[in-house]
C-alpha cells in the first residue's frame, strides 16, 4: 500500500522510475514552487504551517534538493572552507574529522585547503580562499594568527573561525585550549619525576604554539627552581623527519638529557626511535614526552607520555560556530529576529596522559 496522502500522480511506475522534483514536492504540499524553495532553504517569511507541509512533502518523495541549485538561489555557496599548514598526518585527520561530523547532516559542505608556508605566502592563501567562492572558512595554525591574512579577510567580509590563535583572542570566533598551562603540565611531570638535564625540541616557530609551549615549559621549570640549559634547545617543525635529526643531535650533547620534551607526538616517536638506535632504552635510559595524544602516542610502545590537544573537538566547535554566525547574518538581512547572538569563544580543556614513556632517571 502506498503512503497514504501520496496523490494518484506518484503512483505506479512512475514513482521508482524517475526522481521527485521540487514541482512534484509543490503539487503535494498545495502550495507554489518558490514556496517549496524558501522552506527547504530555510528562508524567512514562510509560516509554519507551510513549512511543515512542504517538509513533510519532500519526505514523502524522499525528495532531496540540489545543493548547486540552492546555492543559486540563495546566490551562497554553502561551502565551508578548512586550511591548515602543520603536515602531521594525525592532527590533519582529527581536524577534518572534527569539521566532517560537524557538517555531517547539514546542507554545508567542506572544502580542504592545505597550504605550505603561510606565514611568508599569506597574500597568497587570501587569494586562495577568495576564489574559492566559500561561504566561511575555517584556520588551522599558523594562519590563524597571520595579521596579513586576517585583515584581508576582513576587507573581503569572509567570515572565519579559528582554531587555537595566540594572539588578538577577540577577533572573530576562537575555539581555544590553553596552550601554555599544557605546556606547563608536561614539564611539570618530568621535573616532578626528578630530571633535570632535559632537552627540549621545539615546532615550527612560525606557529604561535610553539612559543605558547615553550613559555609553559619556562614557568614549570622556574616554578621547580631549574634553570634551562639551553644547549639542550633545538628546534625542529613538527614532523617526523626533522625531529628525528634533531633528536640525534641532542643525544650527543654533553650532559647527555636524561628526558626529552618534544612538543609533537610525531616528533616524540622520532626521538625514541633515535634512543633505540643509540642502543638505549625509553623510559630506563631516556624518558621522552609529546604532546597532542595522536593516534600514534597509543600505537607506540611503550606507549607516550603526552598532553590531549582536543582538535577534533576544537574544530568541530569552531564550524559549529562558524555556521552560526552566518545563519544568524542571514536571518537578520531577512528580517527575522535574532533570539541570541552565537557565541563567538569556545575554551577547551587540556588532559595530561601519563605513560610508559616517562620514568625518573637512571
Amino acid at each position: 500500500m502506498p503512503p497514504i496522502g501520496l496523490s494518484a500522480r506518484f503512483l505506479g511506475d512512475s514513482a521508482i522510475s524517475k526522481r521527485s522534483t521540487i514541482t512534484d514536492v509543490a503539487e503535494l504540499a498545495g502550495v507554489s514552487i518558490k514556496t517549496v524553495s524558501r522552506a527547504l532553504n530555510g528562508a524567512p517569511h514562510v509560516s509554519a504551517d507551510a513549512r511543515a507541509r512542504v517538509q513533510a512533502a519532500a519526505d514523502e518523495l524522499d525528495y532531496h534538493p540540489n545543493i548547486a541549485a540552492q546555492s543559486l538561489i540563495a546566490r551562497r555557496s554553502f561551502l565551508i572552507g578548512l586550511t591548515y599548514e602543520r603536515p602531521s598526518p594525525s592532527y590533519v585527520v582529527e581536524l577534518q574529522n572534527g569539521a566532517l561530523s560537524r557538517l555531517e547532516d547539514s546542507r554545508f559542505r567542506l572544502v580542504v585547503l592545505p597550504f605550505r608556508d603561510v606565514a611568508n605566502r599569506q597574500d597568497e592563501l587570501g587569494r586562495l580562499l577568495m576564489r574559492a567562492g566559500l561561504d566561511g572558512v575555517v584556520l588551522a595554525p599558523p594562519a590563524c594568527d597571520q595579521d596579513a591574512l586576517l585583515a584581508m579577510l576582513d576587507r573581503q567580509k569572509l567570515p572565519y573561525a579559528r582554531i587555537t590563535p595566540h594572539r588578538e583572542m577577540d577577533r572573530g570566533i576562537v575555539a581555544a585550549m590553553d596552550e601554555v598551562a599544557a605546556g606547563q603540565a608536561i614539564a611539570a611531570h618530568l621535573l616532578e619525576l626528578g630530571h633535570r638535564h632535559i632537552g627540549i625540541i621545539m615546532g615550527d616557530p612560525s606557529h604561535g604554539a610553539s612559543s605558547a609551549r615553550m613559555e609553559g615549559y619556562r614557568r614549570a621549570f622556574a616554578e621547580a627552581g631549574v634553570s634551562i640549559d639551553d644547549g639542550l634547545v633545538v628546534t625542529g617543525d613538527f614532523t617526523y623527519e626533522i625531529g628525528y635529526e634533531v633528536a640525534a643531535e641532542l643525544l650527543n650533547r654533553t650532559p647527555r638529557p636524561t628526558a626529552i620534551l618534544a612538543q609533537n607526538d610525531d616528533m616524540a616517536v622520532a626521538a625514541m626511535a633515535v634512543v633505540r638506535e643509540a642502543g638505549l632504552s625509553v623510559p630506563v635510559d631516556v624518558s621522552i614526552a609529546g604532546f597532542d595524544d595522536s593516534e600514534v602516542s597509543r600505537t607506540v610502545w611503550p606507549q607516550l607520555t603526552t598532553v590531549r590537544q582536543p582538535v577534533s573537538e576544537m574544530a568541530w566547535d569552531a564550524t559549529d560556530r562558524l555556521i552560526a554566525a552566518l545563519e544568524a547574518d542571514r536571518k537578520k538581512g531577512g528580517g527575522e529576529e535574532i533570539a541570541q547572538t552565537p557565541t563567538r569563544m569556545g575554551a577547551h580543556g587540556y588532559k595530561l596522559c601519563v605513560r610508559g614513556s616517562t620514568a625518573p632517571p637512571g
